[in-house]
């Protein structure tokens, strides 16, 4: 049977998604705050420890994806190949070395998902838009006074909502995000009450990189409850800042940290 992942058949045509390599492509929206540490800490299961410098700053991070596997044959087929994201992101530390790590992460397709299986990232199905800049018409530019609207809902509730104003050209996209990212594989054991089949710590990030002239702004965050989720529990205590880029990105596989974790 061939496939990468399911379903997997004779032909491995069906399979929700092709092997590595993935490109993307995408336009990002980033919005950095302080939270209480303890409530990044309690999200951060054995073997990580927060991180020892500003242990409760949290990025959170929308995303316009155009994506595609080595044979580019999605850029022709966009259905396959476009969809949208917002991620939590949190820093931590583990052997020495400070991590990113993804917390929460809602997606709009299913093949984002079935990437997400394999990478570590706890992917859910979500409703995520965020304004398109572009040089005509009443679209923002990428400027200084630009300004960029994006939101979060799931499960017919939204759960975040942002507005980002450019302010002038940044050296970096921002610090919470920057690190290689430390991710749990986890699959529950099939019989009742026995260990989980998977449990990986794995690290991965881009094999491979591009971006453009980040902007930084400043932001308006706004977390809003829901009865199945707790994105909200990372209270905004203290704006960081917000930033505006384009990248292109090649991811092509991670490592194993530890076992049975």
């Amino acid at each position: 049977m061939q496939g990468f992942l399911y379903p997997r058949t004779p032909s491995g045509r069906a399979a929700l998604v092709p092997p590595p390599p993935w490109h993307y492509s995408g336009d990002l929206l980033t919005v950095e705050y302080r939270t209480d540490p303890a409530k990044v800490a309690a999200l951060l299961p054995p073997p990580l420890n927060p991180a020892p410098v500003d242990p409760g700053a949290v990025a959170v991070i929308w995303a316009d994806w155009q994506s595609c596997s080595d044979g580019r044959a999605e850029l022709l087929d966009p259905v396959r190949s476009q969809y949208k994201e917002c991620f939590v992101v949190v820093r931590c530390e583990f052997g020495g070395r400070i991590y990113s790590r993804c917390v929460y992460i809602w997606v709009d397709k299913d093949f984002a998902i079935a990437r997400g299986l394999h990478q570590g990232y706890p992917k859910k199905l979500g409703s995520i838009h965020q304004t398109r800049p572009h040089p005509h018409g009443p679209a923002p530019r990428i400027e200084a006074g630009a300004r960029f609207g994006a939101t979060l809902a799931a499960a017919d509730r939204r759960l975040a909502e942002a507005v980002v104003e450019l302010v002038e050209p940044a050296q970096r996209n921002g610090f919470v995000n920057g690190h290689p990212m430390a991710h749990h594989r986890w699959l529950p054991g099939i019989e009742r009450g026995t260990p989980d089949a998977l449990a990986q710590l794995v690290a991965s990030g881009a094999a491979s990189g591009e971006a453009g002239q980040p902007w930084r702004g400043t932001a308006e965050l706004r977390l809003f409850e829901a009865p199945t989720e707790e994105l909200a529990d990372l209270t905004v205590e203290e704006p960081i800042g917000a930033y505006y880029n384009q990248l292109g990105a090649t991811w092509d596989g991670g490592s194993v940290l530890a076992e049975r974790v």
